[in-house]
């Protein structure tokens, strides 16, 4: 009998091992995949968006643009098209969240710094204050690495409309005047099809950790 199992022990654990891996492929294939929500302006706080786009359903997605970097080159869409990208609204001069708005973004650039499919925005809501200049000193306190990251400034009613029309995610009403001040601690995340795919508060480090979580997957639906 000893002998009996001695000749076919090789096969037993084999087998066993075999069963564990087909097992654990077939439990894996039965988990529902994780996906993101593709955000429209109907699905958002009303508070956050603007009238004209409230009543959007589907197809929503972030409009053209040409803003000014920190080096003073003309940013568009283009520069952005075929990535994923992190979008947030500061100013330079805030005494407030934006440091430490501006602390995460950096945390999240060191994690991006070698992935090519992602890139960060950030849009000054006084582009009157922060000229080019400005935004450059900014960028070098901040560590800002130009490849990854660009700071933007430009026409103000252009910075307004795009907080509200279509990132979905100021409260502050406003058409851009000189006396307007619009705020927000969202970071929003945005897909390759310039979809929103989540709202982030960028002063929270639990909400970064989930923006990375949700990074990954935004990634891996792009690997199929």
């Amino acid at each position: 009998m000893r002998t009996f199992f001695a000749k076919y022990r090789l096969f037993a654990i084999v087998f066993s091992i075999l069963s564990i891996v087909i097992m654990y492929l077939f439990y894996n294939a039965l988990q529902p995949k994780k996906t993101l929500t593709i955000y429209q302006p109907s699905m958002v706080n009303a508070e956050l968006v603007d009238s004209t786009v409230q009543h959007i359903k589907k197809y929503h997605t972030i409009a053209d643009f040409s803003l000014i970097n920190q080096n003073g080159k003309t940013i568009t869409q283009k520069d952005y098209s075929g990535k994923i990208y992190i979008a947030d609204f500061f100013f330079t001069t805030c005494p407030t969240i934006c440091p430490v708005m501006t602390k995460n973004m950096a945390a999240i650039q060191e994690q991006i710094i070698n992935d090519d499919e992602v890139l960060l925005l950030s849009h000054s809501v006084t582009p009157i204050i922060d000229s080019v200049p400005q935004l450059k000193k900014y960028a070098l306190e901040k560590g800002v690495n130009d490849a990854k990251w660009n700071l933007v400034t430009g026409d103000k009613k252009e910075i307004y409309e795009l907080a509200r029309k279509s990132y979905l995610a100021v409260k502050t009403e406003g058409d851009g005047g000189p006396f307007d001040m619009i705020h927000t601690e969202n970071f929003i995340l945005v897909d390759k099809e310039r979809r929103i795919r989540g709202f982030y508060d960028g002063t929270k480090t639990e909400a970064i950790d989930k923006l990375m979580e949700d990074l990954d997957i935004l990634k891996a639906s792009y690997s199929k």
